[in-house]
């Protein structure tokens, strides 16, 4: 450094050799040293569990004659050099206090710094010397009682014979064979020896009885719940989008539509506390595990987001997020493999053992493909928590589907089936089946004013095509060019330099649109038009929430997984009337049934006839912006309300075992001695959801399904209830004449076969379904009320 005194002269201060590069020398030798031996160590206190001596386990691994030996050599490096930097000190000092004399200074403030550096030097010698001593007497009395112990405990680590533990002996074979398989045993302290299998079997999981020479105690000591704490709805949706993350144009696209909708979600969250009045909402932790967006699952819609790809997906997980946060619950989300087995606190390895640590959340969000990373990462956690996972599943997945042992044989397997979960923890786009959860997502809602000013600006004869793609128009010139006599035809086709080819040259094609100009293309419009793909998204009630009328095309014979690529392999069939088809009749068949004309026109496509009768009838047609409650954003928050509130299928409700007789019968025929009701002096099932009072149970006409019994009176098929009717006396009370009573698996039972005059009971809950009939029998349905424009609730479930 260069400094000028009052005189102008200039000195050159120079730093002793004994401070700076010494210093960090120094300090680098003792963080060296530092470091070597907790490596030398660490052997012995890895793979501990609370509980565990650190002494005990795997002493005669590490911490030999070796350990020691390196740990002397190291105090004796360190005498050496205290002694060789002293020297060097020594020598410098007495020059540079010659130089200091020389230009009349003397550097008094440089002696103290490298005499503190000495002192400190030495003590850290001393430290180690010291260490090494202790640590060679620890080491050795260790050992001693290490040997000991073993001698003692060697008749005690044996595989016991306990009933109550049958795959014990199993258990340990096979990790006799396999225990090097996967690092994770290791994590957890295997290490070969009998002791550390049925430790790890007894302890980590669940098939040994605990050792009784062990800490029960320490091992067995569960974490202290945290304290609960009340939901608050949430106005401010910021903190959201940065748990949302970014990185991906699906992410991206995520976070402009939850952005859009922001008003909306703070206006029904104020609508809803309303409804609530008071009712004190417990916060739930619950983890959001986008899968399909995860590298591990190939993600490829990303890609695809500004390519025109499908965006169905994407717009039901942002509306999922958003409302799970607006309805004040704790959210983590993630999109890679690697910060799920973060936040699950999966061991390192291959995903063989449980997981490290109790689950820290309460609910799961996920999808097919997050949910088999997870069965792959979890090992036996995977068992014991699944009861907290919802599957977000487009399509559904049916009872016969989702059962492993019963669709392998009986021809339901499929890729994405067999997950043995409550059928009710799949959450579907659009109320396919009641036998799944309906999440759904929500459309933009106008207020009146809006509603006027679209209903004002509304072109007559404008239409916008479904269909991003261009091969979706792919041969569909021969209706579009009767639209055309009637209508400007607008498309959105995504191309890059080049009109695509498939696109006749009298559409006016406006390229992709960002979200917020396709909807200001939908309010011109009159006509939203479908060219039979992609199914049931949720553009045409976009379409329709903006005053356009919907165009689909009638499928002839219906499209199901028996005839129909698209829904080949997914673990439904479709063919099940639910609430009035029989597979897949349209495009968009929530569209047809759930809403209808004037807003939904259905037609076949292939009649030239009455595809233009029906674009000249449309032309003529007023339509007001219509949108089904349940797709705003307060019927969302609402369902997911009630489903975190009330559903939980980590607790069964345990009713009678099929066939049993209740001491005194539930139910009560209703006056027209066509149906059961609840009896009003009947206690409640305690903790059933929806409660039981609303329940009224039908036996449906021989070949129909229970969604069609159901919908005959005007009510919704609710598969919860069908424990409560699995049992003689329901047959009895609706006076069938059982000549026998059988229970076995069929997702038909329970029902009547009238040829025999025998009744069957259900043996497998998890294969209660509404879907399924047959000309064999008579099936007995529970059915329900539900609120309007909420097919999801019952009218006392909110």
């Amino acid at each position: 450094m260069i400094t000028v005194n009052p005189d102008g002269k200039i000195m050159v201060r120079r730093c002793l050799v004994t401070l700076r590069p010494f210093r960090l020398f120094v300090l680098g030798i003792g963080f060296f040293s530092l470091c070597f031996l907790m490596t030398s160590l660490g052997g012995q206190f890895s793979a501990r569990r609370p509980g565990d001596s650190p002494f005990t386990i795997r002493t005669e691994v590490m911490g030999g004659p070796e350990s020691r030996g390196v740990l002397r050599k190291m105090s004796d490096l360190l005498e050496l050099m205290v002694k060789r930097m002293d020297m060097l000190a020594r020598l410098e000092n007495s020059s540079e206090l010659h130089r200091a004399a020389g230009e009349g200074r003397f550097a008094l403030d440089r002696l103290p710094a490298g005499t503190g550096l000495m002192e400190r030097i030495q003590a850290i010698a001393q430290n180690v010397s010291d260490i090494a001593v202790k640590v060679d007497q620890i080491l050795r009395h260790s050992l001693l009682l290490h040997s000991k112990v073993s001698e003692g405990r060697r008749d005690q680590c044996e595989a016991p014979s306990d009933p109550k533990f049958p795959d014990c002996s199993g258990k340990v074979e096979w990790m006799r064979a396999r225990w090097t398989s996967d690092p994770c045993y290791a994590f957890f302290g295997v290490d070969g020896t009998e002791c550390s299998f049925l430790i790890y079997l007894s302890e980590v999981e669940w098939f040994c009885p605990p050792l009784p020479w062990r800490n029960q105690t320490a091992t067995r000591r569960a974490p202290k719940p945290l304290p609960k704490v009340q939901a608050v709805f949430r106005s401010n949706l910021s903190h959201l989008l940065e748990l949302m993350g970014s990185g991906k144009e699906s992410l991206i696209f995520m976070k402009k539509r939850t952005k859009r909708f922001t008003a909306q979600w703070v206006l029904a969250a104020q609508r809803l506390a309303q409804k609530l009045g008071g009712v004190q909402r417990d916060q739930k932790q619950i983890l959001v595990h986008i899968g399909f967006l995860t590298e591990e699952s190939g993600d490829v819609f990303s890609p695809r987001v500004l390519k025109g790809g499908p965006l169905g997906e994407m717009v039901q997980w942002a509306d999922i997020l958003a409302a799970l946060y607006v309805l004040g619950h704790g959210l983590r989300i993630t999109v890679s493999l690697k910060e799920l087995q973060s936040n699950l606190g999966v061991p390192p390895g291959r995903g063989n053992c449980p997981l490290t640590m109790p689950l820290p959340f309460d609910l799961i969000y996920t999808d097919y493909h997050g949910l088999q990373q997870m069965k792959q990462h979890m090992g036996l956690s995977f068992r014991k928590y699944r009861c907290r996972i919802r599957v977000i599943d487009t399509f559904g997945t049916e009872p016969a589907y989702n059962h492993e042992e019963y669709a392998t044989l009986h021809g339901y397997r499929t890729n994405w089936g067999y997950w043995n979960l409550n059928p009710k923890q799949f959450m579907t786009m659009f109320p396919h089946t009641p036998d799944n959860s309906f999440m759904g997502f929500v459309s933009e809602e106008l207020n009146e004013t809006e509603k006027q000013l679209i209903k004002d600006g509304k072109a007559s004869n404008m239409a916008v095509v479904y269909g991003k793609e261009a091969s979706i128009w792919k041969g569909k010139e021969k209706f579009l060019s009767i639209l055309n006599k009637y209508m400007e035809i607008h498309g959105t086709v995504y191309y890059e330099s080049q009109r695509p080819p498939e696109v006749p040259a009298f559409v006016k094609n406006h390229g992709l649109l960002p979200q917020p100009e396709f909807q200001q293309l939908l309010r011109k419009a009159k006509l939203f038009i479908g060219f039979g793909f992609p199914y049931e998204g949720p553009a045409p009630l976009e379409a329709i929430a903006n005053g356009c009328v919907f165009l689909q095309s009638r499928f002839s014979p219906p499209h199901s997984s028996l005839n129909h690529e698209f829904f080949r392999g997914k673990p439904t069939s479709r063919e099940e009337r639910w609430p009035r088809w029989v597979g897949v009749f349209s495009q968009h068949p929530y569209a047809e049934n759930f809403i209808g004309k004037p807003h939904v026109w259905t037609v076949d496509y292939n009649n030239s006839e009455e595809f233009e009768a029906a674009i000249q009838a449309i032309m003529t047609t007023q339509v007001d912006p219509y949108l089904p409650y349940e797709y705003t954003c307060e019927g969302m928050l609402e369902r997911i309300h009630a489903y975190i509130q009330h559903q939980d299928f980590c607790v069964d409700p345990a009713p009678a075992p099929p066939g049993a007789r209740a001491p005194q019968s539930p139910f009560i025929l209703a006056p027209n001695a066509t149906h059961l009701e609840w009896a009003r002096n009947t206690s409640l099932a305690p903790g059933a959801w929806p409660p039981v009072h609303s329940l009224r149970a039908w036996l449906a006409a021989t070949g129909r399904a229970c969604t069609d019994a159901c919908l005959d009176h005007g009510l919704i098929c609710e598969p919860s209830f069908f424990p409560f009717l699995n049992s003689q006396d329901a047959f009895q009370k609706l006076q069938v004449p059982c000549d026998g009573i059988e229970s076995e698996m069929n997702h038909l039972y329970p029902a009547f076969a009238q040829p025999g005059q025998e009744c069957f009971l259900q043996k497998e809950p998890l294969l209660f379904s509404c879907a399924g009939s047959s000309t064999k029998y008579r099936r007995l349905c529970p059915c329900r009320d539900f609120r309007k424009g909420q097919v999801a609730l019952c009218q006392d479930c909110l």
